[in-house]
């Protein structure tokens, strides 16, 4: 299960509005206003069907693992491909530590 925190962060990352998150997830407009404001909690199933729709739309959401709660972006096909074309380049291998 998602925060209402979590919901807007979510939304912000993927770029979209209440009213397109509403129509995608079949949610009340006033319902998220009101989960993301800390106003109201809503049924389960209400806040599973918001939690899907972000995450359709490219929303990871991340959580508690003693670091805390979170949501990011999901990597695109060529991002992931650049990223393990990077990681297997090789190179010098050496600490991190600075002297």
């Amino acid at each position: 299960m998602i925060t209402g925190s979590q919901c807007r962060a979510g939304r912000a990352l993927v770029e979209v509005t209440r009213a397109k998150l509403a129509s995608r997830s079949a949610v009340d407009e006033a319902v998220i206003e009101q989960f993301e404001r800390k106003l109201e909690q809503p049924a389960p199933e209400t806040i599973a069907a918001l939690k899907s729709a972000l995450e359709t739309l490219g929303a990871v959401f991340i959580e508690e693992n003693g670091g805390g709660i979170g949501v990011r972006l999901k990597f695109t096909e060529s991002d992931a491909k650049r990223i393990a074309r990077l990681e297997g380049e090789g190179g010098i291998v050496a600490t991190n530590r600075v002297p």
